[in-house]
């Protein structure tokens, strides 16, 4: 079955809300490609997204993925996971306004943080305290990832094969993808 895209598809949300896998699972399903920003950063700049906002900090990390996001959008039509902090930039969000559907993969604080703790590769949370880092970072970033179009729930009990079909149930609905036999 051969599937019709209108514009990119964008998955934002905080780390572990599962944008990657997920991101994977959905391209696979509706036959896109598939693309990962923070990975493209890391292949941009030769180095870990943790050795770039240690070397250099985190405001020059966001103006890297502010080119790359614009490189990537650039593409065919697809499926993008960004980092959980991309779509607080106005300007990035702008950029998703005009060429991509934002999806956000929503999920609570013990489901986040049942996926990321213990993890070294998440740069914000090498602090004291990175489980009340995480609950600040949901404070903070849910208001903004309201403005996504579409709001998924991604919970520890609900699987990735029902969240892609929610997303694909979703696009087509809202005639974003359009399938063809």
């Amino acid at each position: 079955m051969k599937n019709n895209l209108k514009k990119m598809i964008v998955l934002v949300g905080l780390m572990g809300a599962g944008k990657t896998s997920v991101g994977k699972r959905l391209a696979d399903c509706i036959n896109v490609g598939f693309s990962d920003s923070d990975k493209e950063i890391e292949e941009a700049a030769g180095m870990k997204i943790t050795e770039i906002f240690d070397r250099f900090g985190e405001e020059y990390f966001r103006a890297g993925e502010a080119r790359v996001i614009s490189r990537l959008l650039g593409k065919a039509p697809g499926v993008l996971a960004t980092g959980g902090g991309a779509f607080m930039s106005k300007d990035i969000r702008t950029l998703f306004k005009s060429s991509a559907t934002t999806i956000w993969l929503k999920a609570d604080l013990e489901t986040l943080w049942s996926r990321v703790s213990g993890s070294q590769s998440r740069p914000l949370l090498k602090g004291l305290n990175p489980k009340q880092t995480l609950e600040s970072l949901i404070k903070v970033r849910y208001p903004i990832y309201k403005k996504s179009d579409l709001v998924i729930n991604s919970h520890a009990n609900i699987s990735q094969t029902h969240i892609v079909n929610k997303i694909v149930q979703s696009l087509e609905t809202s005639k974003i993808l359009i399938r063809q036999t």
